[in-house]
């Protein structure tokens, strides 16, 4: 592995976890450390999100050194992931909605669809290309 590959997925590792540690305090900060304060509650949810997009940009950066077959790979993974996301997400909300399930429809299952959605996809996407 080259190493500025190297050093574009050790920069996506740092930005993805800073964005977790931050979601983290933006989540459990207003009730366990600052006790609902406003300002700082806006401020951690600000500083989260500021992590979210510089980790957008280190994953830009790793898909930018990718060769060309890893990038249709990767795009057609993505593309099916986001396809089923908006096909789950809209389904899980609508049965929601509709009382057809018993519980509230929680963003963390969508979240979880998404993340299975593309792994899968990316190895069947490697098997095919390979």
């Amino acid at each position: 592995m080259k190493p500025e590959r190297k050093k574009r997925i050790r920069q996506l590792a740092l930005w993805t976890w800073s964005w977790v540690a931050t979601l983290a305090i933006a989540t459990f900060g207003p009730k366990f450390i600052w006790d609902n304060h406003s300002f700082l509650t806006t401020f951690a949810v600000l500083i989260n999100a500021a992590n979210g997009i510089l980790m957008i940009i280190a994953n830009r950066h790793l898909f930018n050194d990718f060769d060309e077959l890893e990038r249709k790979i990767h795009l057609e993974s993505l593309a099916i992931t986001l396809g089923l996301a908006v096909v789950f997400g809209i389904t899980y909300s609508l049965l929601d909605i509709t009382n057809i399930i018993s519980f509230d429809a929680e963003i963390s299952i969508v979240i979880f669809f998404i993340g299975i959605t593309y792994l899968v996809s990316l190895m069947v996407n490697s098997r095919r290309y390979k």
